[in-house]
């Protein structure tokens, strides 16, 4: 079966919203870590995470919100940061203290993969990455390899990125690492389009929305996602 993952900014009501979006049918949860300088992010996400640091959510607030999303949801859970908050926090710390709070790996967007390898991770890959590159990603990544179907920020677009067939057939050709495919996906016809290609499905700024309406709202838009995905590829 095709994995869903959704991703969500930690905050106060992401652990309901978490356990809405796994009974909604995501796979995987990623819980982003606020950032004042999220480079990797279109304007949804941006917002979201100013909210959340407006609010205090701090590393430490962070890994106490993926231990209480942990209490709730079974699924594998997986903090996405930045490398100057691992640089000011700790590295090796972050690891531990993730662990603990129940992360099942993490995502750190802005770190080289040939950098703090003690901070086991999924390493990302874009359509501007060389076969070199990719290789050494996907030799060094934690379960999976996230594909980033566009050269850009994050955000919701209209159709799925052209560029990510030629990247999830050239990646396969250098490994057989599953590949999850990210950025710009945002509706069931998305979802479904890049599941035929991929093996697994993330979705973020559309959900980051939908969240803001209550967890009834984003567990159903989950479901929505769910359903496209396993008509396109039945298990």
């Amino acid at each position: 079966m095709k994995k869903l993952v959704i991703y969500l900014v930690c905050e106060p009501e992401t652990p309901e919203l978490a356990e809405a979006a796994v009974e909604g049918g995501a796979d995987i949860v990623e819980l982003g870590i606020p950032f004042s300088d999220p480079l990797a992010e279109g304007p949804t996400i941006r917002l979201a995470s100013e909210r959340a640091l407006a609010r205090g959510m701090r590393t430490k607030e962070c890994l106490e919100c993926i231990a209480a999303v942990r209490e709730r949801v079974d699924a594998p859970l997986v903090p996405m940061t930045y490398a100057a908050i691992l640089e000011a926090y700790g590295y090796e710390r972050f690891a531990d203290d993730a662990r603990a709070a129940g992360a099942s790996s993490a995502i750190v967007v802005d770190l080289p993969v040939e950098e703090h390898r003690e901070v086991t991770r999924i390493q990302l890959v874009a359509p501007t990455s060389t076969d070199e590159r990719i290789a050494a990603c996907a030799e060094a990544t934690d379960g999976w390899l996230y594909l980033v179907s566009v050269t850009g920020t994050t955000g919701a677009r209209d159709d799925v990125s052209p560029a990510l067939a030629g990247l999830v057939e050239r990646t396969r050709a250098l490994t057989g690492v599953p590949l999850y495919a990210g950025f710009g996906i945002s509706t069931p016809a998305h979802a479904a389009a890049v599941a035929e290609l991929a093996d697994g499905v993330v979705v973020g700024s559309r959900a980051v929305q939908v969240a803001t309406e209550g967890p009834q709202a984003l567990g159903d838009y989950v479901a929505t996602l769910r359903a496209a995905i396993d008509a396109a590829v039945p298990a």
